[in-house]
């Protein structure tokens, strides 16, 4: 290939970004779900018929993001690329062929050009409801979590399947909600259909194989060249400590470098759970990938070649390689803490380009009211929502942590309007916390004060799925840790309720969450005195700390 090939070739593969981004940004637009429209809880690709991911959009988290590349696999056993017809979609909520639970909807649509199939779409969203005892932890098997869909045609050439849509109907507490969704997801694919076929008449292509070619053998060896910077020889190892339901739950991993391959072995990591907080397998591999992407080789496009140097070993039997049918529907409180972890085996390796830990796993209460939780006496109409929250980030080298912001999900924090707008709850209070960030050189970033009461004063219900209560985000290289996170009510004997599972809260009285910090990072007696003294001044640390931490 020639320079001016390569040049056209990455034109066009920056052009198929805009692609997958368009397609993702259909999907925002169009969705009924405050999970997808406010919080972009979502993926968008697009794939070659060996269902391999050719580009993501920015767009997206990397739970969704990477267990999808994973997935669309699996609809090719089931309905192979040869029988696709324009207009067919295709959708799955199976959290081991999909995303990892059944709050997550996969759609896939071929994409045809001039009468023949040239490639495939796919996205993933979170949607609010899919039936079942909800968003939540106390499941016992996945069939208590929801409505269970099979890889299934949803559209045929163009046309609904009625009784896949009446099934979906009955089978949710926010029908109009989920029928929606599905038809922004088939409408988000069908526009990047559309945008692709527009790029390859553009440049006269037949096909994407060279493409793909391009794509992939660039980004694997750009993958490689990466990994070889790093050490050899050694074994670098970690934990973390989760919450969990039952009891605590260690995480373990050790993680060494094989030739051009990085390789990660989950040994020793915590059994299954009775409870919903157990991770499919493929989730596991997306965020371990991505804690290990973002250190080792983040300027890399994410797709399939970019993330196949780096393998799992996942032990039967551990939290993180959950049979079915065990429940899963709160996988991300236990997944969403493996970036941290795979940072803390690169620690050992890059020290200088790691973060401390971080709140990590979303505090995003799912909240229940009307007759289904209050009976005849509910004093407002029966809702169902979700809101997506997050404490703090861990310090970075040579930044301070941010404050409030979801890492390593990605999605957005949720306007409170937007939320109070479709369900009758009130948000007295959101602030950030002060003194909730680990002290360092580089400190924490802030978590969050969340007060939050039904209409009326009515009672509601908090299906709660928090962690990072018990053990609270470490710092590195002598950054203090963040603060701990807390559930309970807002009345004169601080309340506490558990991190985890249904709860009402009654009447006359608010949900209070103070979510937790990330930790510093090196010693805090070298953090800057002006930094400090910012902080006590925007009310975020109190004199008191700042001299006890800082000696300020």
């Amino acid at each position: 290939m020639n320079a001016l090939e390569k040049i056209q070739r990455q034109i066009q593969w920056n052009r198929l970004i805009a692609v997958v981004e368009e397609q993702a940004q259909t999907m925002i637009r169009t969705a009924f779900s405050t999970t997808v429209r406010e919080a972009g809880d979502l993926s968008a690709g697009i794939f070659d018929l060996e269902a391999r991911m050719l580009a993501q959009a920015v767009t997206g988290t990397p739970g969704h993001v990477n267990s999808m590349m994973e997935s669309v696999g699996h609809f090719l056993k089931k309905f192979p690329a040869a029988g696709m017809k324009p207009g067919d979609h295709y959708i799955t909520n199976d959290p081991w062929l999909g995303t990892g639970h059944l709050h997550d909807l996969t759609v896939v649509t071929p994409a045809f050009r001039n009468g023949k199939i040239v490639g495939l779409f796919a996205n993933t969203a979170h949607i609010i409801d899919i039936g079942g005892l909800g968003m939540g932890p106390e499941g016992r098997s996945v069939f208590e979590e929801g409505l269970y869909i099979p890889i299934v045609k949803c559209f045929d050439q163009g046309q609904p399947n009625e009784t896949f849509f009446d099934f979906i109907r009955v089978g949710s507490r926010t029908p109009v909600e989920l029928e929606g969704d599905i038809y922004s997801l088939c409408a988000c694919n069908d526009a990047g259909a559309k945008r692709l076929v527009e790029m390859m008449d553009e440049y006269q292509m037949e096909g994407l194989d060279d493409l793909a070619g391009f794509i992939f053998d660039s980004s694997l060896a750009a993958t490689e060249a990466e990994i070889a910077k790093l050490p050899k020889g050694q074994v670098w190892q970690a934990e973390i400590r989760s919450d969990g339901y039952e009891a605590p739950v260690t995480l373990k991993a050790a993680m060494r470098v094989e030739g051009d391959k990085i390789i990660v072995d989950y040994a020793g990591t915590s059994g299954l759970s009775t409870r919903g907080i157990n991770v499919p397998p493929a989730y596991c591999r997306a965020y371990s990938c991505f804690g290990i992407k973002c250190v080792v080789a983040p300027e890399i496009p994410n797709n399939w070649a970019s993330l196949s140097p780096f393998v799992m070993e996942i032990p039967e039997g551990t939290i993180l390689n959950a049979p079915r049918p065990y429940p899963v529907s709160v996988r991300h409180v236990v997944g969403q803490l493996l970036p941290d972890l795979m940072m803390g085996c690169l620690a050992q390796a890059v020290p200088d380009r790691v973060n401390a830990e971080g709140s990590s796993a979303l505090w995003n209460p799912p909240l229940r009211g009307g007759a289904q939780v209050s009976g005849q006496d509910a004093e407002v109409e029966d809702f169902e929502i979700i809101t997506f929250n997050s404490g703090g980030t861990g310090a970075r080298p040579t930044k301070d942590g941010l404050d409030g912001i979801a890492f390593p999900s990605g999605v957005r924090t949720m306007p409170v309007e937007a939320t109070e707008n479709v369900a009758p709850v009130i948000f007295w209070k959101k602030e950030l916390r002060p003194d909730s960030a680990g002290a360092g050189k580089t400190r924490g970033g802030f978590g969050q004060i969340m007060e939050i009461g039904a209409k009326k004063n009515a009672e509601f219900a908090v299906n709660a799925i928090f962690d990072r209560v018990a053990n609270p985000p470490k710092g590195r290289f002598g950054g203090g840790v963040g603060a701990n996170g807390w559930v309970g009510l807002d009345d004169d004997n601080g309340t506490v309720l558990r991190s985890k599972g249904f709860q009402v809260v009654p009447k006359g009285r608010h949900l209070l969450l103070l979510l937790p910090g990330g930790g510093g990072m090196g010693d805090p007696k070298q953090r800057d005195p002006a930094l400090v003294a910012r902080d006590v001044a925007d009310g975020l640390i109190s004199p008191a700390e700042a001299k006890r931490l800082y000696g300020a």
